[in-house]
């Protein structure tokens, strides 16, 4: 008894001295509590910064915000404690907004919120009797138990104003004297052209205004009212610029459709084929000047294939390897321009020009190569500015054009149609001085001598578009092999064109049907040919067919196709039905992989033993000797160093092409239904192949989809 009397002392003593904290003013909590700031006081006034009106900030007079709808206002505001970290505050807001009556009475409406933490945004929507075309000035203040602030418009304060404008402003009117809406056709694709948007009303701020096929944009108005803009067309034909102008509140009012009609780009200002008779001192101009020739130039050489071109010139690197028209070709640098042309060099060391113009003792502008750090590059300078890239190759045809954009300020190099390097900021510098072909002007004399091939060289005095650029640098894909295989005459299947057959070895035959057979039959349906009258069909133990000399330079671009039908639906080891390569590896081969279920394309990275393989994979079911099988194609370009595999004229988005700069020259002939393995000859196919194709160059998507 004793015990629990003693407790029963102390937690009486406790309890009357929580009790006298408690008169004292201090407030004891539970852990984890935020107790309110400043008990007993009114909250803080609202600051201006911590206002907004539609997501505008609070602003008084001329820079007052208008608004395209009855906006929603909002505020932070501040308990006793004024927002300081720790201390939360319950507080009411309440809001007020006034304006000025149509019989110039003042009108007024008020809101007041819910009691909420003074860390939450506080907001109210506007009524919709608020007018339009008329100020409304609102202002706001906090509330607690204990009082109100002040008004967030007292003091240091002031009201927040804003316009409801809901009128739209009217039409633009569009005009332009390069592009005129009339019906007639304007030249054209690659010239830039001015159009003028004037507004028809007071507060329009801007114009919004779109191309057909082109993203949304805005011009800013300037203080006439009006704005311009430029428009490089990309192509011929109609085209139609849609303009809507934007007032201040953000409304855009109806739409000026402008349709012009676009014709063929202007042909280039200069060009030169080069394909002049051998011993000439001159070439002669398609448009232009006609350009000496140094003595150190010759006529009659290679023309890249694959192009128009019959003939280029070469250039032996000396002083004498230099043609000119003796006058300049771009006749304004610091506009649109763009040169290039068709270049095999014989050397990539150091810098060589392949185009440049004189300014006095310097250039404008030069079109060629130089070095970028240990390896070559291909270059385009414009006054001090100048961009690299792409890898020039001796002996290498490759398509270079450089181009100014005047708009842009900005240089830009393309390399067999593709940009390459990076857009570069350029001020251009006055060149009035000679076009040289194959030498660039410095201090001392003319330098940077070209050595090696140049052909058809282009200057224009506009953009070149994607699609010129596309059609300037691309080489049609000659074809070098056509294998029906529909016959095979003392075992040779022979080329379409009389080139080099396919000889069959051990296991492989040609078969062909003659006649009619029972399509109920499932041998007749096995039998029947993929494409044309007959197939090659391939035991998978020693079959195969080839020719005794590659049929296309691997190290080069091509193109290379087979339609192909497997015997099993679950065959037991990789089967290659095509290769073509060299003493110990394939430079290419594609073959059907049971372990993945895939078509794969295997490009080995030299002739040597377990040499690096770059592969690219499609999925695929076997045929199990059913249906007309699978069209492979692969192609690799070299000027772009990439592969790739095509399966029934289609390749995968992701993972269809690869990077590849590791190409070598094959020695070895054409292969039908083997490769190269670690052991010599192996993965040989069982089933069927029909219709061979090999081209020197690279098809097109659309070219490959059209093959049989």
């Amino acid at each position: 008894m004793t015990g629990r009397a003693g407790r029963t002392g102390q937690g009486r003593a406790r309890r009357a001295a929580a009790a006298a904290v408690i008169a004292a003013g201090t407030v004891l909590a539970t852990p984890g509590t935020v107790l309110a700031a400043g008990a007993g006081l009114p909250p803080k006034q609202p600051r201006i910064a911590d206002l907004a009106v539609g997501g505008a900030e609070c602003v008084t007079g001329e820079d007052r915000p208008y608004v395209g709808t009855v906006p929603q206002v909002t505020a932070r505001l501040y308990g006793p404690g004024g927002g300081q970290s720790g201390e939360a505050s319950q507080v009411r807001g309440e809001f007020e907004a006034w304006w000025q009556g149509e019989g110039g009475a003042e009108e007024r409406v008020s809101m007041t919120t819910s009691m909420k933490h003074d860390t939450a945004p506080f907001s109210w929507q506007l009524p919709s009797t608020v007018p339009d075309e008329t100020v409304v000035s609102w202002r706001v203040r906090a509330v607690n138990d204990d009082g109100a602030s002040a008004w967030s418009s007292e003091g240091a304060g002031a009201p927040c104003e804003f316009v409801y404008d809901r009128t739209l402003p009217d039409a633009p009117v569009v005009t332009s004297s390069d592009y005129p809406d009339d019906n007639t056709w304007t030249p054209g694709a690659g010239v830039r052209g001015t159009f003028r948007f004037t507004a028809q009303a007071e507060d329009v701020v801007a114009f919004a205004y779109h191309f057909l096929g082109e993203p949304l944009r805005t011009a800013d108005i300037r203080p006439d009212g009006s704005a311009e803009i430029s428009f490089v067309p990309k192509g011929s034909g109609v085209q139609v610029l849609s303009v809507q102008a934007q007032d201040r509140a953000g409304n855009r009012g109806p739409r000026t459709d402008y349709t012009f009609r676009i014709g063929q780009g202007p042909a280039p200002v200069a060009r030169w084929k080069l394909a002049d008779a051998a011993g000439s001192r001159s070439a002669a101009a398609e448009n232009g000047t006609a350009a000496q020739a140094g003595a150190g130039v010759t006529f009659g050489a290679p023309a890249p294939s694959g192009t128009s071109l019959t003939s280029t010139a070469s250039l032996d690197g000396t002083g004498h390897g230099f043609l000119t028209p003796g006058a300049p070709v771009v006749a304004d640098t610091a506009k649109d321009f763009a040169v290039g042309g068709w270049v095999r060099p014989a050397r990539v060391d150091g810098t060589r020009t392949v185009l440049s113009q004189d300014a006095g003792t310097g250039r404008a502008f030069t079109l060629g190569l130089t070095q970028a750090g240990s390896d070559p590059a291909w270059s385009f300078a414009v006054g001090g500015a100048r961009v690299t890239g792409g890898l020039p190759e001796t002996g290498d045809w490759a398509y270079v054009l450089g181009q100014y954009d005047a708009e842009t300020g900005t240089a830009r190099l393309y390399v067999n149609g593709r940009a390459v390097g990076e857009e570069t900021a350029a001020v251009p510098v006055a060149g009035e001085g000679d076009f040289q072909i194959g030498r660039a002007r410095g201090a001392q004399g003319y330098r940077d001598r070209w050595k090696g091939e140049i052909g058809d060289v282009r200057a224009y005095d506009r953009i070149v578009v994607p699609d010129e650029l596309t059609a300037l640098a691309t080489r049609t894909a000659q074809r070098v092999g056509h294998w029906a295989l529909d016959t095979a005459p003392d075992g040779f299947a022979p080329e379409s064109g009389g080139g080099a057959p396919l000889k069959l070895g051990a296991g492989a035959s040609v078969f062909r049907l003659d006649g009619p057979c029972d399509p109920l039959d499932p041998e007749c349906g096995q039998d029947w040919p993929l494409e044309g009258d007959g197939h090659l069909r391939l035991d998978g133990v020693s079959g195969h067919a080839a020719t005794d000399a590659p049929v296309v330079d691997t190290s080069g671009s091509f193109t290379v196709s087979a339609r192909v039908r497997l015997t099993d639906d679950a065959p037991a080891a990789p089967m290659t039905a095509i290769s073509q390569g060299g003493e110990h590896g394939d430079a290419f081969k594609v073959r059907f992989d049971p372990e993945n279920s895939s078509w794969d394309l295997v490009l080995a990275h030299a002739d040597e033993p377990d040499a690096p393989e770059t592969v690219l994979r499609r999925i695929e079911w076997p045929d199990g000797d059913f249906g007309v099988g699978h069209r492979v194609t692969l192609t690799y370009d070299a000027s772009a160093n990439q592969v790739s595999l095509y399966v029934d004229g289609w390749k995968e988005s992701d993972g269809g092409t690869a990077a590849f700069d590791a190409a070598w020259k094959s020695t070895g002939g054409l292969q039908l239904g083997r490769g190269r393995t670690a052991d010599g000859w192996g993965e040989h196919l069982k089933g069927v192949v029909d219709s061979v194709y090999a081209y020197a160059g690279v098809l097109s998507e659309t070219e490959i989809r059209q093959l049989p």
